[in-house]
């Protein structure tokens, strides 16, 4: 008989009992007690405790003794061990030796050993008699053993159920055994019976798991075992809103051991391509919110009459697992994210409860303290849990009333009584205020009536019309009810909330022109796809944010009706913060890495959609950044420019992984940046400048880098359905159009100080290394500056460039009355081949000029060297600022042309015009 050192012996009558018994029954293995609790139970150490108590099990002389496995039958032993492995755990936690993920990962990995013990036991000797099962191809097959909720997040409690879902590939036949052949259907649904027997029995040794297998495709009405494609089609025809929060966390822990490892694999990635679409849809699925109230209400129904039915002498209590503010009310906060969000975001389907807290938390989902506070609320909860089930072994999650047992309760905790109570009282109101933020109903729904909502009736003609088209057009009627109740829904809260048209307060509101005709203009968009406008009701807050941006641009309304997957960024309360974008390229970098087929391998064409998804959500929180005053053009302009180098760099790497027979690790490749992106001048719909040089001596170097080049083209300008990166132009490469589109550094040399016309040096000047080969890419800069410094004649040159001003100009004619502050004598491309001249000119004297610093910073340059008139530069310099800001606003509502009245920029022009004539003098 073991001591009574054990602390646990106080605290849990079924410890000390159990612990009596088994020192009775088995001293061998009850005196593996104590090396058990003096080290952490980590998978190993359970794996070796199983090992351990088979050998003591297993009668010497036996034809399994010695052989780490289970005698014929394993039923004793896999009792014993759950007996001497709950013990450990219990003693270790009421000793605080065992943080909870130690708890939960020792009870978890014992669940898998002892299900695959059973399921290959149960298996082999079936196989024995009937051979093994083959698929209809006659291919060997396995029956795959699926540990739902709790087991598949590695999250169990030591009295938990498992819940386990059996499957198979397919139909077909056993072959080869000493009796009659079965069906592989029937073989397997013999080989569940008896696996799920040998956990759950109840003998003198007690049990190891009670099993639970309604978690199935029909519940108990279906199949035991079901086959892959009966699954998928169950998925497809019957699959439920609350069934996809069940597979959610689904994992396979077993196997039968009948067909290998090869099988296994690839049976289990057929599951994974036939769950996961399931579960996480490839679109932002806010309809999840209903799904989750009423699943929500539903288990609290059924939890009320399970307490309605609790014999008064049972003494209430509260459930922490099932009651307000209890466990199961954050798995759902941390699930609710995964479900809507994981289809988008890979990183957001991991199956553990506190690590899908901590990546909701990292992207602002939640606010990271109501994260926090749903953390160490779930851990103090499920402490709870195992304390209350340590009392009896029993699977129940109520805390009783009784003073005595909730004393013994926070003893086991290390807590007083008086301290329990209060932190237990804090975290369940911590978790049912985040929860029923987050589960808020959205504004009520409203059935649909003949007569029109009170807010519209104050549109003048041209909006009703307006409103009565949408309703008459052909996405309005082939919607849904549901969806055309909710597009109602939310032009009556515009109307109600939406600022009055322009003109005198009060003024009827119209559809011209104005945010109501581009809300009506998206909510037709978005008509087919129900989730966007769910997204919208859920959170008025941001619809009136929507309102706000649509109403001061008709790029943001378009860009919307063309990427309607970035109305998700205005959930997020900081989406007006400057990101922080290495952060950004690090997360998605991960995501892409997730992206995989069915079999394992990269998915490249749902990467290009996730890069593009990525890419766009950033555009669009700069937008919203400059439509709120956060940025100035120049500062849009730095983002916009960086993110687009990130971008290249991402793609630069994945499409090197697709080439064939590449000859080294990572290229020796760089990405040039030429006109608008090298000048770090970038706008929201700007081209990529592009050249490709390389350097790289390899024999197969050309070949693989027009290869690489070919890829990015590829990767950045397809059309996909999720849109456009960028387009591209690579006509500034050497020989442009006829030349091969990637150079090797020598060639790039060689063509810009032989052959180059000045119109290419000008260029050069705005031209930076962007992406690839970072020591390529200050070679690159090193021979830049070396040929943008050679003396050049002035006089020369400057004809050179007049005469190129003149073709730019006979290419982009005005004839309007307006003045185009881009290509019009005096406006923006004047002062860019001023600059450039000043560069091309100068440089040798003064190599500060070389710089890619930008116009503005370059004029002032100049006039420091004394190459200009100080207040003259500053002049050009602020009409160079006020152009580019007109011309950004101009855009941003969908101006053809960047064109305005004459007279409202006319000192800008003369300033321009004068230090023109200046420098470069007149024809």
């Amino acid at each position: 008989m073991l001591t009574d050192s054990f602390a646990a012996r106080a605290s849990s009558a079924w410890f000390d009992r159990t612990l009596d018994a088994l020192s009775r029954r088995q001293p061998a293995i009850a005196a593996l007690l104590p090396g058990l609790v003096a080290q952490p139970l980590d998978p190993d150490a359970v794996a070796r405790c199983w090992d351990r108590v088979v050998a003591l099990s297993t009668p010497a002389g036996s034809p399994a003794a010695g052989t780490g496995r289970a005698a014929a039958d394993p039923g004793p032993a896999l009792r014993r061990a759950r007996q001497i492995l709950v013990l450990a755990i219990i003693e270790r936690d009421v000793r605080q030796l065992a943080p909870l993920a130690e708890v939960c990962g020792a009870i978890s990995a014992w669940a898998r050993i002892a299900t695959a013990v059973a399921v290959r036991h149960a298996g082999a000797e079936l196989a024995e008699v009937h051979g093994l099962p083959a698929d209809a191809d006659g291919h060997p097959q396995d029956l795959l053993v699926v540990g739902m909720g709790k087991l598949g997040g590695d999250e169990l409690n030591v009295s938990s159920d498992i819940d386990l879902v059996f499957v198979h590939r397919d139909d077909g036949e056993t072959a080869g055994g000493t009796g009659r052949p079965l069906s592989s259907g029937e073989f397997f649904h013999r080989l569940a019976r008896r696996a799920s027997g040998l956990l759950s029995d109840v003998t003198e040794d007690g049990f190891v798991f009670r099993v639970d297998t309604r978690l199935r495709p029909n519940g108990e009405s279906g199949p035991l075992v079901v086959t892959l494609p009966m699954l998928e089609q169950y998925f497809y025809d019957q699959g439920r809103e609350w069934e996809r929060f069940a597979w959610l966390k689904s994992k396979v822990i077993a196997d039968s051991g009948l067909a290998g490892p090869e099988a296994r694999r690839r049976d289990e990635a057929s599951l994974g391509g036939i769950v996961q679409p399931f579960v996480f849809r490839r679109y932002l699925d806010f309809a999840a919110f209903g799904a989750m109230r009423e699943l929500h209400a539903m288990i609290r129904s059924e939890a009320q009459r399970r307490s309605a039915r609790r014999d008064s002498s049972d003494g209430g209590g509260i459930d922490v697992k099932l009651g307000r503010g209890g466990i199961r009310e954050v798995e759902f906060c941390a699930q609710l994210f995964q479900i809507v969000r994981g289809g988008r975001d890979a990183q957001l389907r991991d199956r553990r409860t506190l690590v899908t807290l901590e990546s909701i938390a990292q992207r602002r989902l939640l606010e990271p303290a109501a994260a926090d506070r749903l953390a160490n609320a779930y851990m103090l909860l499920r402490r709870v849990e195992h304390a209350v089930q340590y009392q009896e072994d029993a699977q129940t999650h109520r805390l009783p009333d009784d003073p005595q047992v909730q004393a013994r309760i926070a003893g086991m905790l290390a807590m007083t009584p008086e301290g329990f109570a209060a932190a237990l009282r804090a975290a369940r109101d911590d978790v049912e205020g985040v929860f029923d933020a987050l589960l808020a109903e959205p504004v009520r729904e409203t059935p649909a009536t003949e007569a029109a909502p009170a807010p519209m009736l104050e549109l003048d003609d041209a909006g009703r019309a307006r409103v009565a088209a949408l309703h008459e057009g052909r996405r309005y009627r082939l919607a849904r009810p549901d969806t055309q109740r909710r597009i109602d829904q939310l032009l009556e809260q515009a109307l109600r909330e939406g600022e009055p048209a322009p003109g005198a307060p009060g003024a009827p509101r119209t559809a011209d022109g104005t945010w109501l005709g581009r809300l009506i203009d998206l909510l037709e968009t978005v008509a087919g796809r129900p989730a966007y406008l769910a997204l919208l009701l859920q959170y008025p807050a941001a619809f009136r944010r929507l309102l706000e941006m649509i109403g001061q641009a008709k790029w943001a309304a378009d860009y919307l009706m063309r990427h309607p997957v970035v109305l998700d960024e205005l959930l997020d309360g900081q989406i007006l913060e400057r990101a922080d974008l290495a952060a950004w390229e690090h997360e998605l970098r991960r995501s892409l890495a997730a992206t995989t087929t069915r079999e394992g391998e990269p998915d490249f064409e749902r990467r290009m959609d996730v890069l593009r998804e990525a890419h766009h959500a950033q555009v669009f929180r700069l937008l919203a950044q400059d439509l709120a005053g956060r940025l100035t053009v120049e500062r849009l302009s730095d983002h916009l420019s960086e993110l687009a180098d990130r971008v290249l760099a991402i793609v630069l790497d994945l499409g090197w992984a697709q080439v064939r027979g590449r000859h080294r690790e990572t290229p020796a490749f760089a990405v040039i940046a030429y006109g608008k992106h090298g000048g770090k001048e970038l706008g929201y719909a700007s081209d990529l400048d592009l050249v490709f040089v390389y350097e790289d001596d390899d024999e197969g170097a050309q070949p693989a880098y027009a290869q690489l080049a070919q890829r990015l083209s590829v990767w950045l300008s397809t059309r996909t359905a999720a849109g456009l990166l960028f387009e591209i132009d690579l006509r500034l490469r050497p020989n442009g159009n006829a030349g091969l589109m990637v150079s090797s550094l020598r060639a790039f040399e060689t063509y810009q100080r032989e052959s180059a016309w000045v119109w290419e040096h000008q260029a050069l000047t705005r031209a930076r290394f962007a992406a690839g080969d970072a020591a390529l890419g200050a070679r690159f800069e090193a021979l830049r500056r070396d040929i943008l410094a050679q003396p050049r004649d002035p006089v020369a040159l400057a004809a050179e460039v007049r005469t190129m001003r003149r073709k730019m100009l006979d290419g982009h004619p005005n004839r309007s009355e307006l003045f185009d502050v881009k290509h019009d004598p005096g406006g923006m491309v004047d002062i860019e081949f001023l600059v450039q001249y000043l560069v091309l000119a100068h440089a040798n004297a003064h190599p500060e000029l070389i710089d890619d610093a930008g116009n503005i910073a370059l004029l002032e340059r100049a006039a420091r060297a004394g190459l200009l008139d100080a207040q003259s530069a500053a002049d050009v310099a602020q009409a160079y600022r006020d152009f580019r800001r007109l011309q950004h606003v101009l855009r941003l509502n969908d101006a053809r042309y960047a064109r305005v009245e004459p007279a409202s920029v006319a000192a800008q022009r003369e300033a321009v015009r004068a230090l023109w004539e200046t420098v470069l003098g007149t024809d």
